[in-house]
């Protein structure tokens, strides 16, 4: 027999709905079904969940799940808006809209890094739901590419190109800037959901992993003058050959 796929385009409309699937209002069904999925998913990826898994997980008909979401694409798109719409964390725009108007850069940084680290905390399984998508070729990490990966760079590179202007940032390529920076906060987060739990190599708080990123990413880790390194200089000795100190 042909395995089942997860949501196939043409909706199921034979099954009724399971019993006592009506106590439950149609926006309540709705969501419950969306984390049923995006549990599922999180656990056993797209290749291998079913609708059918879908369905019974939640308690109700196959049928149920196509009356919500008509198309696989459908429950896709709706997983990212939920997602989206679960907090600021999934917003930066409006998370550090006050910041870009005061051209606050620490600000900037530091409560985007915060706010990215704090929902892959509060919610490991989109993460991994993410992962799935990316590492199966799924279409949802193209949909997230295009409505948050995109949108991230686009926002933090406007921003340095402004402040590279203004004389504040040094000339380095915008986007290798934003990926220097996404890359420490994603490596942090995959760590403490994936690799150490226990927090063996690195047990720090999220205020703090946001504050020391931002330090790397606007001041590096090298001592400059300002900060009190002795330089070397070159002093002319008796002989006329210049020698180090």
């Amino acid at each position: 027999m042909r395995k089942e796929t997860a949501i196939e385009k043409t909706p199921l409309t034979t099954a009724g709905p399971a019993p006592g699937a009506a106590r439950m209002s149609a926006e309540d069904r709705k969501l419950q079904i969306l984390r049923v999925a995006v549990g599922l998913f999180s656990q056993r990826g797209f290749g291998g969940t079913t609708t059918k898994e879908i369905a019974q997980a939640a308690g109700v008909s196959e049928a149920m799940v196509f009356r919500h979401f008509a198309t696989k694409q459908e429950l896709y798109s709706e997983i990212l808006d939920h997602k989206a719409c679960s907090g600021d964390s999934m917003n930066p725009e409006q998370m550090v809209a006050e910041a870009l108007k005061q051209k606050d850069d620490r600000a900037v940084f530091e409560r985007l890094a915060l706010g990215a680290l704090n929902h892959h905390e509060c919610d490991p399984e989109f993460q991994r739901l993410l992962l799935h998508s990316a590492l199966e070729g799924h279409e949802l990490a193209e949909m997230f590419f295009e409505k948050f990966i995109r949108r991230v760079y686009e926002l933090l590179g406007g921003y340095i190109t402004e402040r590279q202007r203004d004389g504040a940032l040094r000339k380095v390529d915008p986007a290798i800037i934003v990926r220097s920076f996404i890359g420490m906060i994603i490596h942090h987060s995959l760590n403490n959901n994936l690799w150490d739990p226990n927090r063996r190599l690195l047990k720090i708080s999220n205020e703090d992993a946001a504050k020391h990123f931002t330090d790397i990413l606007l001041h590096g880790i090298s001592l400059d003058a300002e900060s009190g390194k002795t330089r070397t200089t070159r002093k002319v000795s008796g002989n006329g050959i210049s020698r180090r100190n």
